[in-house]
């Protein structure tokens, strides 16, 4: 097999799909196409238009490969995601999207079954947040569809399967809080022998495993060659920090962005998780597992934003912190350290006070699940790692997150560099900022 070098990336996130063009020698995006990830609501329930991103995946790496030969192909996705695939290599149901209320309907019957948290490490979680309370909810109401079930697929491994046919299973995506695995004995959960699934589970394979080859119909569809490989794939969260467990010392913490903010610590002291504040037990590509705390703040920041980036001054910046102008959490209800809190803003601001506000609030948050759950603290910034722009240099203060390095799965766009550098002339604004955040914590837990 020829050196692999320019490498296809196909990163379908919760809000956005694209494909990217990875350059392996400079860890560079040379070419991308991006586009909506819309739901649709018609059918039995709101699920993903896989056949729209499907079409969308072909086109653009037949766009792609006109510029550029494509060596590799890699895949990797949001989680709380399964296809349902039946023996004939079709859909047994619709593609659930994590956000459909359905799964709710049978709550109690599903929290009954379900394992302890000190099993999974799993927090219960609404909606299909819990890919086993999808699985529970599909299975009871559409049991002749369910029953012609021949492979549940994670979401990553649907997309790989659908270009080789080879199906497999990943521990990244299926240690998501799923209620499915077991991190600590590295196997299914209690769960999935109860309810009979393990057999519709296929091999455990690894992430940056070669799955196999573009199937020949798909590869002449794309105009790429036949004997191009395709990774197994992994999950979007683990894909920023996989890079940095194999470079990387203990202590450290890793945040992944986007529309979830996700918080994962490797080492440190050894803390108490409380499911009920959204901490959690990820399971990291080597199958280890990772304490981890989150929230949605990339939903959380579209719809304070509009999708409007509004300028802001240095004056607007010392404005904020001398009124201690805050937002409360939480805009997204239901998950983050303060799932139950309405939010809601202390004082009232301009309109570049509220994009100063907006972005402390982010920030202040990610604080918050940096110190109650890494076990080792917030304050050891230069521990902390961190892709993609969620803070840029807000008004002279450096608390900028940046792109990580790429996982070598994958290697897309993502680019290596170290979060929480305040310049000097900033000190005074991150001591402040943290004096914010305890307020903003004392005040959440009156609210709570």
């Amino acid at each position: 097999m020829a050196a692999i070098r320019h490498v296809a990336v196909i990163d379908i996130g919760k809000t956005n799909a694209k494909v990217a063009m990875v350059d392996l020698d400079t860890l560079s995006e040379t070419a991308v196409r991006k586009t909506p990830n819309r739901p649709l609501d018609d059918g039995p329930y709101r699920h993903h238009d896989v056949e729209a991103i499907w079409s969308f995946i072909c086109d653009s790496l037949q766009e792609l490969g006109r510029e550029r030969r494509i060596d590799a192909i890699s895949v990797t996705t949001h989680g709380a995601t399964a296809a349902l695939v039946d023996a004939e290599g079709e859909l047994a149901l619709p593609v659930l999207d994590y956000e459909d209320e359905g799964p709710d309907g049978l709550r109690a019957h599903y929290d009954a079954a379900r394992p302890d948290f000190t099993e999974t490490g799993s927090p219960a979680l609404p909606l299909g947040l819990n890919l086993g309370a999808q699985l529970f909810w599909q299975s009871k109401a559409y049991p002749e569809a369910f029953a012609k079930v021949s492979h549940v697929l994670a979401y990553p491994q649907y997309w790989s399967w659908r270009l080789t046919g080879v199906a497999a299973s990943e521990v990244t995506s299926l240690g998501c809080h799923t209620d499915l695995w077991n991190p600590h004995s590295r196997d299914f959960s209690t769960l999935v022998d109860r309810m009979g699934w393990r057999n519709l589970f296929p091999p455990i394979r690894a992430a940056g495993e070669t799955l196999g080859f573009v199937r020949p119909a798909i590869a002449k569809r794309i105009g790429v060659d036949p004997s191009t490989p395709v990774f197994c794939g992994i999950h979007d969260s683990n894909a920023s920090l996989l890079p940095h467990l194999l470079a990387r010392k203990a202590p450290f913490s890793v945040v992944s962005t986007g529309t979830w903010v996700i918080s994962m610590a490797i080492g440190g002291r050894t803390v108490a998780l409380d499911p009920a504040r959204d901490t959690l037990v990820n399971v990291n590509a080597l199958g280890n597992p990772v304490r981890s705390a989150r929230f949605m703040g990339g939903r959380e920041y579209e719809l304070l934003s509009n999708g409007v980036s509004a300028g802001t001054s240095g004056s607007a910046l010392q404005s904020v912190m001398d009124r201690k102008i805050m937002l409360l959490p939480s805009v997204q209800q239901g998950s983050g350290p303060f799932p139950l809190a309405r939010s809601r803003w202390v004082g009232e601001p301009s309109d570049e006070e509220r994009a100063v506000a907006i972005s402390f609030y982010l920030a202040m948050m990610t604080a918050t699940c940096l110190d109650d759950w890494s076990g080792w603290g917030y304050r050891c910034r230069r521990s902390v790692h961190a892709e993609y722009a969620v803070l840029r240099h807000v008004a002279g203060c450096d608390w900028t997150l940046c792109p990580a390095a790429g996982c070598p799965s994958d290697r897309d766009q993502h680019r290596r560099c170290h979060v929480g550098r305040c310049e000097r002339q900033s000190v005074g604004c991150r001591r402040r900022i943290e004096s914010l955040a305890g307020e903003m914590a004392c005040l959440c837990a009156r609210m709570a």
